[in-house]
């Protein structure tokens, strides 16, 4: 297990020299073993080491009993423990959901790096949980090893490994109660579905868990190439998995929170519309247009107002950065900075409105 661990540290490379690492722990065997096997490499790896336990409060005495556990054992050994407690009542996802973010907001406030310990059954689990849910290749990438200052040395070592490292240095561990119900999806896949795979393949945990190590990469690599939004002309003739997150992307940086499958089809009929300014509403409040070649998120600027222009003479419009100057013209010209006209009336400057044309040589343009 050691072994695996530190190639699991290396690989993704969690930890540098002089690096202050607390071990989350619960007091149950992955989160001991996580503990154990720091203890014994933080000289190996010249890391500070500490701990850290969140009393949720949800399992009475036995929670306490879990706090007094861990506090007696890293005493024993002499690692610095932090330890959080709260109040942890059922949100809108659920009771399990709440407990976990209860938990990181207070390991996230711990100084440096935040070990936990999710092993590859865990990892597993979690590809199984997001097939169940419905998912796409992101889900599919379970557990990430690192996320910011969160590292998971374990997510290579299985449950059975974890178990033979603790009977091998005599080190106890408490049981969660909780972990024997049925009353959550993880619990249900891990006592009646992973045993029926594990008939089929007993190192179904661990082939899982690379698996999803594997997707990962291949999702960083398509979002990477899927980074920038090509033109309309070049969409149409991308691989629609690429144009798909090419399109999911630029959604979220227009403010669509989590894209969905429906919302990157309504981008996408955007890009093969046959009209070239066409445009779609999504969540948020975003607007998506069409303009030709792009598409861009429609801002709502405020309307400008109607400027009359001094002609002859020199009219600075400061709200859009720019000078019109009029004066008679000596030849007909029409270039990107001057345009000859034949005025009836006074000139004003405004923004476009429906309906205006532009009278050429051939007839009549619509703006």
């Amino acid at each position: 297990m050691l072994n695996k661990l530190l190639e699991c540290v290396r690989r993704y490379e969690m930890i540098t020299p002089g690096d202050s690492v607390v071990c989350a722990v619960s007091g149950g065997a992955d989160s001991m073993a996580l503990l154990f096997a720091m203890y014994l490499l933080r000289e190996k790896l010249q890391i500070h080491l500490s701990a850290a336990h969140f009393n949720h409060g949800l399992r009475g005495a036995e929670s306490d009993r879990d706090e007094v556990f861990v506090r007696d054992f890293c005493e024993r050994m002499e690692i610095p423990l932090f330890c959080g407690s709260g109040q942890v009542k059922s949100g809108k996802k659920g009771l399990e959901a709440a407990a976990r973010e209860a938990r990181y907001g207070f390991l996230k406030g711990l100084p440096g790096k935040i070990a936990t310990a999710h092993t590859a059954n865990d990892n597993a689990e979690t590809v199984l949980m997001h097939l169940v849910r419905g998912t796409g290749l992101k889900g599919l990438g379970a557990i990430a090893p690192v996320n910011g200052s969160l590292i998971r040395p374990m997510l290579s070592v299985t449950r059975q490994e974890v178990l033979a490292f603790l009977d091998e240095y005599h080190i106890r561990y408490v049981e969660d109660s909780s972990n024997e119900t049925d009353a959550f999806l993880r619990n249900r896949l891990r006592h009646h579905v992973m045993p029926l795979l594990e008939r089929e393949n007993p190192r179904l945990a661990e082939n899982l868990s690379a698996m999803a190590q594997t997707l990962r990469q291949d999702e960083a690599a398509l979002a990477e190439i899927s980074r920038t939004l090509p033109p309309v002309s070049q969409l149409r003739q991308m691989e629609p998995a690429l144009r798909s997150r090419a399109l999911g992307q630029f959604l979220k940086r227009c403010g669509v929170r989590e894209p969905e499958r429906e919302h990157i089809a309504l981008a996408e009929s955007l890009v093969f519309s046959e009209k070239p300014s066409a445009r779609a509403s999504f969540p948020g409040g975003v607007t998506v247009c069409r303009s030709y070649d792009r598409l861009e998120k429609l801002t709502e600027e405020a309307p400008l107002e109607e400027i009359p222009l001094q002609c002859p003479g020199v009219t600075v419009v400061p709200e859009i950065g720019i000078q019109v100057i009029c004066q008679e013209a000596a030849c007909i010209e029409n270039s990107i900075r001057t345009y000859t006209v034949m005025p009836q009336g006074r000139l004003v400057l405004r923004a476009r409105k429906a309906g205006d044309t532009m009278r050429l040589h051939g007839g009549t343009k619509s703006l």
